[in-house]
């Protein structure tokens, strides 16, 4: 038994997104990076590697460049990389019948991801995954420990750290932990290049992904922020007084 890790290929935190004819210029993102949530769960799978639960599967199912995010997966401890090809958009529905596809084929009955993407920010890959599975599913956890066929899972309650037990099959969604992140040394980076990549297409995974139920009317940056008030000295005092008490309302 192993563990399937979804990963999904961001832009970067620090990138720069620009807009072009009403749609997001990916051309122009310099830096892609692996979402942040799935991050803590990638490290959590490596984690029951370590005490002897089995093989990490990385998956993870878009255009030709999200190999890279399957080459930094291996670079820290995944054994198994599993790519599914698509160079079109896919809406959320579509790249779960893929990714449920590419866990049956892996043979995992594992499966951690984040809890959302840091891109759409939806969080429905890990519930609608589950589902399409049959898999039961545990959100917002930050940590999880199996034994025997039960999982067990920490996560933050609205009365503090709950404790879930669940039965395996099952999905775990991730969301940042106090789990240092492991990062790739050279050695690492130079075992990644050589690991081999399973690239699948829909037709090889027997999946028929048809017709997104999805139109992206377009694209538009967020309205620029107000320019900053600036104050000086203490006859200015009164007026801050009155502006923090009546417009920012924090007195």
């Amino acid at each position: 038994m192993g563990v399937a890790v979804l990963l999904k290929q961001v832009p970067d935190t620090t990138a720069k997104i620009s807009i072009s004819g009403d749609r997001v210029d990916e051309a122009s993102i310099t830096k892609w990076s692996i979402s942040p949530y799935d991050e803590y769960a990638l490290e959590n799978a490596i984690k029951l590697k370590e005490s002897g639960f089995g093989d990490v599967v990385a998956i993870t199912c878009g255009p030709s460049r999200s190999a890279k995010c399957l080459t930094e997966a291996a670079a820290v401890g995944a054994d198994r990389l599993i790519h599914i090809i698509s160079e079109s958009p896919l809406d959320s529905i579509q790249v779960q019948s893929l990714l449920s596809a590419a866990v049956k084929e892996s043979g995992c009955e594992v499966v951690m991801c984040g809890k959302q993407a840091a891109d759409t920010n939806s969080g429905s890959t890990g519930p609608g995954l589950a589902t399409t599975l049959g898999f039961s599913c545990v959100g917002g956890v930050t940590e999880v420990s199996i034994e025997g066929g039960n999982a067990s899972a920490t996560r933050l309650g609205p009365s503090g750290l709950e404790q879930v037990e669940v039965a395996v099959p099952c999905v775990f969604t991730f969301d940042k932990g106090d789990s240092e992140l492991r990062r790739p040394n050279v050695r690492g980076i130079m075992m990644a290049k050589k690991k081999p990549v399973d690239v699948f297409s829909a037709e090889d995974l027997g999946v028929d992904v048809g017709d997104s139920m999805v139109e992206i009317k377009s694209h538009s940056s967020p309205p620029e922020k107000k320019p900053g008030q600036k104050f000086v000295g203490s006859d200015s005092i009164p007026e801050v007084v009155s502006k923090l008490r009546e417009e920012a309302n924090v007195i």
